[in-house]
């Protein structure tokens, strides 16, 4: 065996091969199926995203409305899973209740057990739609209340808006929280997604894959960040608070969340770009004098990052305050960033299944050796 370089976390390290998506750090642009990631939430739906990535091509107007209604005519979500849920302790984390569900899920698809790719597309789409339900009542369910069902004369961004706060949005809202879909629908191979393919390249089904995606999703250091970013503004209080609580974070050395990313490093997020574009307009459209004071803290505290860091926003710093100003609560954004995502990991699990190859990779041993029982 020749030698060898140890990478820490896999950095740098090429994984698998992929026509799905690619971070071009240079060019700070992220390329889904060809496309500029921020070019499809300027311009198209999450609908259309969904189509691209599990499809593999952008839909046309008729195979987009087509499509939407596909995906709000599966998006019912079996009885037993809400018995299941509310089996669960309120206190458990909402992630984890989630985890639970989507395991579940499986149990009410005859084709579960496959691993042959147009299965997974198929059964793709159910769960794309049945997670956003699952999301969408997560807390109410918790609580005791009954689900809302989906209503299929709305759109599904709406309707997935509508079931998380119960109330009607207007078009900026849904077009905002359209346009966070997006954002999360994909990004190359993030922990969770490789989480998924490696379950998968064992011939496991779709809703194993998912399952361990959405346990690698919780952790503060991926999915959970933009629950940890809302925590933080909601504590400064005001801009003077935030810089004031980012300069003490920084004296002890400790993590400020929603800052920096292994792959854009010195860069900004396109999407933290994107998310910042899409708060401003909401609160100018809203004429919310609480979201534009929102907005002037997460500027103040992102010039602070800056000067003293070096370090840019990422996805979740603006995704966070989009979420409050749209009244959802702090417990579900990290799952909605799961049903966002959703899309993506079908895809990657189709993939893996059509060419795969199990993972195995090997260790740098650093025990000791030839002890004696």
């Amino acid at each position: 065996m020749g030698a060898v370089e140890y990478r820490p976390g896999l950095e740098g390290v090429i994984a698998t091969e992929t026509a799905i998506s690619y971070l071009d750090v240079e060019h700070e642009e992220i390329v889904v199926r060809g496309y500029n990631l921020l070019d499809l939430a300027r311009q198209r739906t999450y609908v259309d995203v969904v189509g691209l990535l599990v499809n593999g091509q952008l839909p046309a107007e008729a195979e987009r409305a087509a499509l939407e209604q596909q995906l709000l005519a599966v998006a019912d979500v079996p009885a037993e899973i809400w018995q299941i849920l509310r089996l669960l302790p309120r206190e458990m984390d909402a992630m984890d209740r989630l985890r639970t569900a989507v395991s579940a899920l499986g149990g009410w698809d005859q084709a579960a057990n496959s691993a042959d790719p147009e299965q997974d597309r198929q059964s793709g789409f159910r769960v794309i739609a049945q997670s956003a339900t699952i999301v969408a009542n997560l807390i109410r369910v918790a609580e005791g209340g009954e689900s809302l069902l989906p209503d299929r004369r709305r759109s599904y961004p709406e309707n997935f808006l509508w079931m998380i706060t119960g109330r009607e949005p207007d078009p900026a809202e849904v077009r905002a929280f359209d346009q966070t879909l997006i954002a999360y629908a994909e990004h190359e191979l993030p922990n969770s997604t490789f989480a998924a393919r490696v379950i998968a390249s064992t011939l496991a089904d779709l809703y194993g894959a998912l399952t361990g995606a959405v346990a690698s999703l919780k952790g503060r250091l991926h999915g959970g960040a933009n629950e940890a970013v809302m925590e933080m503004l909601l504590e400064a209080g005001d801009e003077d608070g935030l810089e004031r609580l980012i300069r003490e974070k920084l004296a002890r050395k400790e993590r400020i969340m929603g800052f920096g990313h292994r792959v854009y490093m010195r860069r900004m997020d396109p999407r933290a770009q994107l998310l910042k574009e899409t708060l401003a307009a909401l609160v100018a459209q809203k004429g919310d004098p609480e979201g534009e004071k929102l907005v002037r803290m997460c500027q103040r505290g992102e010039d602070v990052m800056r000067a003293e860091k070096g370090l840019f926003p990422n996805l979740d710093y603006y995704a966070a305050p989009v979420y409050w100003v749209l009244g959802i609560p702090i417990e579900l954004y990290t799952p909605i960033f799961f049903a966002a995502r959703t899309a993506g990991l079908v895809a990657h699990v189709v993939e893996q299944h059509a060419h795969n190859r199990l993972f195995r990779p090997r260790v740098l041993y650093t025990g000791p050796r030839g002890l004696k029982p």
